[in-house]
């Protein structure tokens, strides 16, 4: 034991059934169905819900159209118990961008399982808010504002829990006047519902080699904002998804604007993250984008209240790594279940929470703790999760492998295939991993990205601003570089640090004299909105994303 561990005081602990990292769709679910088991068979079981977020849905980014499916099992009666969810999908556009103008592709060309009808428009923050209430209420113990920092393992390697960071550290590691020691949260079994890229549960796959044996995981990152739209330009259940310009055909993404509630409009853009170009900025694209003739119109005259962005699991069927280990399991994002095609994750998201619950309960109930809930993996099998994702597998590599153009007409002939009962007998591989793709900044064009009006585009500052991300100061930065010279040796050389474009909250920036010499990497924390784009990225792997101060982060409203 170091003289520093040694120094710090025992943390105390809490003990609990069932621990759940993440008060997120996944977790929350998860912890519901737990506490309706418990209850229906009269079992004493305690359940806990950890949130890094200030609140219960202030971290969470989502389009979102959301398919009830899963909904519908977890809580039959939602809407009599008046959960937030209102606006149902009447229309449904698809738009081809070109520089000056745009097709719309006609409804029947489009797969079945790309009708959104019957799909819901909604806030997802909003969507969890409502599950943390309908949690507390059965019984569960949900703390926000604490963030899960460390894995803690039992002697045989099992997980046995997590701690929470410790509050009122600052800067250079030294204990400040506010310092307060994190607490142990032990579990007889632990469930990992982070999101896209969580800290935890990136170490859990590499320790426990989860993804063996799987395609790599692969990520786009979606950048949104919510808007106030003149009364006469809503059109309340309108959801409109396109793609092509201003991205090339070789960069996969796209958009959506979706209509809901009394004359808001989402409007997000996503980025494929194997890029190859790292003169790329997803955030001054989705700028770009706000321009066109066919979308600015919707937004002239309207107000921006809000924007986030966020890192999306882009991998599918083929990329989903093995789910349970000793003591714990991957649940939602963390391991990655969005149906990317649809551009929908929650249903699924939920779903794997309900089948990590039923099996943690059946082995709490049987008297087991730390053993891998192999039930889990065993009910994923088969699911109409599993099924979901593997009828789109192969869209996301055709659309890398052929293009934009040609990609998606081959995936949509995929789809269909699939619809038919015909799809094709054996499925694509990905690839190189995201951070393995950029190519030489000498060898790739430059762009000229227009500055921001003010009106319709913006700068990622102000951006930022309304995200009401927020971190205190003086705490150690929660983004770290392995190695402290690769920003300006070798990335700033070879990529012209890509890490100054790709993230969309203008944390990471080279500094110069006033005559270009000296250049130097700073990272600006506390712009952060915990999108784990640069942890994803880099392409030398040298930005570990880490957990702030517990509640440091965005806080977004209505998104």
């Amino acid at each position: 034991m170091s003289e520093e561990a040694a120094a710090l005081p025992e943390r105390e602990y809490m003990e609990y059934d069932v621990v759940i990292v993440g008060g997120g769709p996944a977790g929350l679910s998860a912890a519901i169905r737990l506490r309706q088991l418990a209850m229906k068979e009269d079992f004493d079981l305690s359940v806990c819900v950890i949130e890094k977020g200030s609140e219960i849905g202030a971290h969470i980014l989502s389009g979102a159209v959301m398919d009830p499916i899963a909904l519908n099992e977890l809580i039959p009666d939602w809407k009599e118990k008046d959960a937030p969810i209102n606006t149902e999908v009447n229309a449904d556009h698809f738009l081809f961008l070109g520089p000056s103008g745009s097709i719309r592709l006609p409804n029947f060309l489009m797969p079945p399982l790309m009708s959104n009808h019957g799909n819901y428009i909604v806030s997802l923050g909003n969507v969890c808010r409502w599950l943390g209430a309908q949690a507390e209420e059965l019984g569960v113990e949900i703390y926000p504002g604490f963030a899960g920092a460390e894995v803690l393992y039992n002697e045989d390697g099992s997980v046995r829990g997590v701690a929470t960071g410790d509050m009122g550290v600052g800067k250079e590691g030294e204990q400040k006047d506010t310092y307060m020691r994190g607490m142990e949260l032990r579990g007889k079994y632990t469930l990992f519902g982070e999101g896209v890229r969580g800290s935890l549960s990136k170490e859990l796959i590499r320790k426990f080699k989860l993804d063996e044996g799987r395609d790599p995981q692969k990520f786009g990152i979606g950048i949104k904002e919510l808007w106030q739209v003149d009364p006469s330009k809503h059109k309340k259940g309108l959801i409109q998804h396109s793609f092509g310009w201003p991205l090339g055909d070789r960069t996969g993404g796209g958009s959506f604007l979706y209509h809901f509630d009394d004359n808001l409009v989402a409007v997000g853009f996503v980025v494929h993250l194997n890029y190859k170009n790292p003169h790329l900025s997803p955030f001054e694209e989705f700028q770009r984008f706000k321009t066109h003739p066919t979308i600015r119109d919707t937004f002239e005259g309207g107000k921006r209240i809000s924007y986030g962005a966020r890192a999306i699991t882009e991998g599918g069927y083929q990329s989903v790594p093995k789910l349970a280990f000793p003591g714990g399991a991957l649940i939602g994002c963390s391991a990655g279940f969005v149906n990317v095609p649809r551009i929908k994750g929650s249903h699924n998201a939920m779903a794997t929470g309900m089948m990590a619950a039923e099996a943690a309960f059946e082995a709490v109930k049987d008297g087991r703790q730390a053993d891998t809930l192999s039930a889990y993996e065993e009910a994923y099998v088969g699911s109409h999760v599993e099924k979901d994702l593997k009828r789109v597998r192969n869209v996301k590599p055709l659309w890398s492998r052929f293009g934009t153009i040609i990609g998606v007409g081959l995936g949509g002939i995929d789809m269909w295939m699939n619809q038919l009962g015909i799809g094709l007998p054996f499925t694509l591989k990905h690839g190189k991993k995201d951070h393995e793709t950029l190519k030489p900044a000498a060898d790739c064009k430059q762009i000229d990205y227009p500055k921001p009006d003010g009106k319709i585009s913006f700068d990622r500052l102000s951006s930022v601003f309304l995200s009401a991300t927020n971190h205190e100061e003086d705490q150690p930065v929660h983004l770290r570089l392995t190695d402290a010279s690769i920003p300006i040796e070798h990335n700033l050389k070879l990529f012209d640090e890509p890490a100054q474009r790709y993230c969309p909250a203008g944390v990471y920036e080279v500094m110069r004299e006033d005559d270009g010499s000296n250049p130097r990497f700073v990272i600006n924390a506390q712009n952060c909105v915990h999108c784990k784009t640069c942890d994803i990225k880099d392409p030398t792997q040298n930005i570990n994303w880490t957990v702030p101060e517990g509640s440091g982060g965005p806080n977004y409203p209505n998104m």
